[in-house]
């Protein structure tokens, strides 16, 4: 599809209003530009739709559950049927739990306290360490990287078929790669957990904000994501599927909210009756605006409809891609080979640049927000360059200078709120630095590549 053909494509939406998209940033080499958000994958911008919501409920704010005042009942509707609102974006079933969190990575913790005794976990390699790191009380089975969604299918159905005991097992799988934004086969992957006896649960924190994400349709066990991704503010995720392991597990957190009733025992001890449903996993006063925010993002992204939403990303995915394997010494990350269908995630490296210095680069003379690093999916990155599993590094830059060898990669990430300028800019600003070079000195500064203000 020409980019004339999309322009006139009805199809395809324009951007969604977000925050920030006016604000301006100081160039080194002088003057000021639009700032150009292209680490959607760290954090979306908020949509201006849910910022105005919750500005317009911050002046009827009240503790939830417990209070007898207008403005705590108002609160407690709110936050109640924000899991409503929830439950009908990612098409949960009827008998499915929402629990409100404080992000994908505090969701997938939560589900590992609730593990069945002697659970075993099955995680391929390539995850992000908010999928990778949790299962520390579980025997865990690490999968190395699949080159194709066939191979990871393939791989999990003989990891599954072999393990021993035939016991309770989950699989945590992402729907989109934080790294190369590559789209998993997510229910292929589901179909095969069942099959052989196990739940799966998806890390839908690069999918849900992109795509379409049904439960019922997946046929997933739970769901995670986080609001910061999904076009809300911080501080708030969800977690959302089946009962029956969260109702059987003690509380994430022990404290009020999560007790039904406390009493005293005539030995001086304390009897505690734990709550059932969501608020078993929710104790202390919740974060009502974050629940509300996120119920905000998911009905503006409802209404404006995905299917022209993923149209206009795909012309943007393909806008970047096409901008990126023109120049020279630009290598694109992928598991899963080049025409692999992705989110708007891609991952890259150049030749003879260390990637700090280049994300720096991008910033300081362009005003281009990308992220370099391994993205705490250090595994990934590894075998996505080749690199050593010992290797060091970090989610940010490691200690190396301008020039100098990087284990890291550059990415860059949009989504809805990106206009075509920014992406422009972006492929342009990539030509024209491998081209020409930086038009100013940088060094290294705690980790991190920065401009020399003495150049």
């Amino acid at each position: 599809m020409s980019v004339s053909t999309v322009a006139a494509d009805q199809s395809i939406c324009t951007p969604l209003p977000v925050l920030g998209r006016d604000v301006t940033v100081p160039l080194v080499t002088g003057g000021e530009v639009t700032y150009a958000a292209l680490d959607y994958a760290a954090s979306a911008p908020a949509l201006q739709r849910v910022w105005d919501d919750v500005a317009a409920y911050a002046p009827y704010y009240g503790s939830v559950h417990r209070g007898a005042g207008y403005l705590s009942q108002l609160s407690t509707d709110l936050f109640e049927n924000a899991r409503v609102t929830v439950a009908e974006f990612l098409g949960c079933r009827e008998e499915d739990e929402i629990v409100f969190t404080r992000s994908t990575t505090d969701s997938l913790n939560l589900l590992a306290t609730a593990l069945p005794a002697g659970c075993q976990v099955f995680v391929f390699e390539t995850e992000h360490h908010a999928s990778l790191l949790p299962w520390r009380d579980a025997r865990v089975t690490y999968l190395d990287a699949p080159r194709t969604p066939d191979e990871a299918v393939a791989t999990l159905e003989r990891a599954l078929a072999a393990r021993v005991p035939q016991g309770p097992a989950l699989v945590c799988v992402t729907g989109a790669s934080n790294v190369t934004g590559e789209l998993w086969p997510v229910r292929e992957l589901a179909a095969a957990a069942h099959a052989h006896g196990a739940r799966i649960v998806l890390d839908a924190a690069q999918l849900a904000p992109h795509h379409p994400v049904s439960v019922r349709d997946l046929d997933v066990d739970w769901v995670a994501f986080s609001g910061h991704k999904l076009y809300a503010p911080f501080g708030s995720g969800v977690l959302a599927g089946r009962a029956d392991w969260l109702r059987e597990a003690e509380p994430y957190l022990a404290g009020g909210g999560a007790s039904r009733t406390v009493s005293r025992r005539a030995d001086g001890g304390v009897d505690v009756e734990w709550h059932e449903g969501a608020a078993r996993h929710e104790a202390g006063s919740p974060n009502v605006i974050g629940a509300y925010a996120i119920a905000s993002a998911c009905k503006a992204l409802t209404e404006e409809g995905f299917d022209r939403l993923v149209a206009r990303e795909r012309h943007l995915v393909e806008k970047v891609r096409t901008g990126l394997t023109a120049v020279p010494g630009v290598r694109i990350l992928s598991l899963f080979g080049d025409d692999a269908p992705r989110v708007g995630v891609l991952s890259f490296v150049v030749e003879g640049w260390n990637s700090s210095h280049f994300a720096a680069a991008l910033s300081a003379e362009y005003g281009i927000g990308v992220r370099d690093g391994l993205f705490c999916a250090h595994p990934l990155v590894r075998t996505l360059l080749g690199t050593a599993p010992g290797a060091q590094g970090e989610c940010g830059a490691p200690e190396a200078a301008p020039g100098e060898k990087s284990l890291n990669a550059i990415r860059v990430s949009f989504g809805a709120g990106t206009p075509d300028e920014h992406v422009e800019r972006f492929t342009a600003a990539v030509a024209e630095l491998v081209r020409d070079g930086a038009k100013w000195g940088y060094r290294t500064e705690n980790g991190r590549c920065v401009p020399d203000t003495a150049a």
